[in-house]
């Protein structure tokens, strides 16, 4: 930018603003990380002491970091420690860091917990999507004389009312993941129940969302037809193409098999998997978790089992930066009297329509009654998959900054109540406490222990 100052003999002196350099937006990204992944371990660290699971904390730290709590202080610490040139360098570590969280979640799907659970996996999967999504393009009728239409694409309903549809769908897989691990039922079928559940709700949430953005951008049904040519194409390529092309690279019996073949394929291998999908209009992380389902896990148990710890590793150290951009988009002092009863409103929507779906199809299917009860709670949790939705939807201009905000806040609402209530339900068995761990997931099933 310049700017005009005058000088002695009536002239004018054009000063030009400094642009940022190259070296002092590395810089900003390096202490905007440091400080992001600093809060996030304080808070998840805080989490754990009150019973909630390490992610809650995370969740809260990114939004803190934002204009709804750092924002308020004096010196407009958000902006310092995030200007606008960094935040797009977040943006892209925070997107790596869900791709490979979301390869390890598929890589510890057990399936064999599934055999003799289809009806019911499919039941529950189709109910709890099918009334929280009902219910929610109901709020919007409803909500519709709330909406900022100055900050949505058109005045039309349609798309809003899809939208919310699909965010009440949601079951957050990752965060699921990890309060199934953290609460020891990882190895129960129960738990490999709700997160099959919760891969069919996301995978048919996500089916939905292209027919939003299809509908935005005036693409046509024909996109939508093409979307489900390229997803099944790309579902029997891992099938019938990558996983033996694995299990031929990865054979104990090669020469070259080892931990550094074996950490290239994996990461190589679920890069271009969460491009494809990212390509094909849906999000990246459902190719990196495919990719993570189909690995052939004994070639890689009898090879190098400690790769995909690595790579759990390094998401865990990444994944925080993605609620921090997210808070950087919410502000909770912005909602006033109305947004608040929005924000009722949209709590009640979502415990309703996900606890009455799953409970009451798991109870059709044989399900007990506490474990329907469980399934209920589980699958309420929205956190850092509703987060991703959510984003898409401010991008596509179909949600307005205060609706937003309040469906950020749903998100971790519904997710805070999940450890409580799932203690109260499945108390913690007699015995030595269950020792606390930052990484989420064990490979193989095994538990891993923290170094003394």
């Amino acid at each position: 930018m310049n700017t005009g100052t005058g000088v002695p003999g009536g002239g004018t002196l054009i000063v030009h603003a400094a642009a940022p350099t190259a070296a002092s937006v590395t810089g900003g990204v390096l202490l905007g990380l440091a400080v992001v992944l600093a809060v996030a371990h304080a808070f998840g660290r805080l989490a754990q002491w009150v019973r909630q699971p390490a992610v809650v904390g995370e969740i809260v730290a990114g939004i803190a970091l934002g204009p709804s709590l750092l924002g308020l202080l004096p010196g407009d610490l958000t902006s310092l420690l995030f200007p606008a040139d960094v935040r797009p360098f977040l943006q892209v570590l925070s997107q790596l860091g869900l791709v490979l969280f979301m390869f390890g979640v598929g890589y510890q799907l057990d399936r064999s917990h599934l055999r003799g659970a289809g009806q019911q996996v499919t039941a529950v999967s189709l109910s709890s999507v099918t009334l929280p999504f009902l219910l929610g393009m109901g709020l919007a009728v409803v909500l519709e004389p709330t909406f900022i239409t100055a900050e949505l694409e058109s005045d039309r309903l349609l798309e809003p009312a899809l939208f919310l549809g699909v965010a009440m769908s949601i079951t957050a897989f990752p965060v699921l993941a990890r309060i199934i691990d953290e609460r020891g039922l990882n190895k129960s079928r129960l738990g490999a129940v709700a997160l099959a559940c919760a891969a069919i709700q996301d995978f048919l949430a996500w089916c939905v969302l292209a027919v939003v953005v299809a509908l935005v951008q005036a693409a046509g049904w024909g996109s939508l037809g093409w979307l489900v040519v390229e997803s099944a194409a790309f579902v029997c390529t891992l099938l019938y193409v990558v996983r033996p092309g694995l299990r031929w690279l990865l054979a104990p019996e090669r020469r070259w098999a080892g931990a550094p073949v074996t950490h290239a394929a994996l990461v190589v291998g679920l890069l271009l998997s969460a491009w494809a999908t990212e390509g094909m209009g849906l999000h990246a992380v459902f190719g990196a978790f495919a990719f993570g389902a189909v690995v052939p896990r004994r070639h890689v148990d009898a090879l190098a089992p400690q790769v995909p710890e690595r790579i759990e590793q390094t998401s865990i150290f990444l994944l925080p930066a993605f609620f921090t951009v997210t808070g950087l988009s919410t502000d909770l002092g912005g909602l006033g009297w109305q947004g608040a009863l929005m924000l009722l409103a949209a709590v009640a929507v979502a415990c309703a329509g996900k606890f009455a779906g799953a409970f009451g199809a798991a109870r059709l299917t044989g399900a007990t009654t506490r474990e329907s009860t469980t399934l209920g709670i589980l699958l309420n949790a929205r956190g850092l998959t509703e987060l991703v939705i959510l984003n898409v939807g401010l991008s596509l201009r179909v949600l307005d900054s205060r609706m937003f905000t309040v469906m950020v806040f749903m998100a971790l609402i519904t997710t805070v109540m999940t450890g409580p209530l799932l203690h109260w339900v499945r108390p913690p068995e007699p015995g030595p406490p269950r020792k606390r761990r930052a990484i989420p997931f064990a490979p193989h099933g095994r538990v891993r222990r923290e170094n003394p």
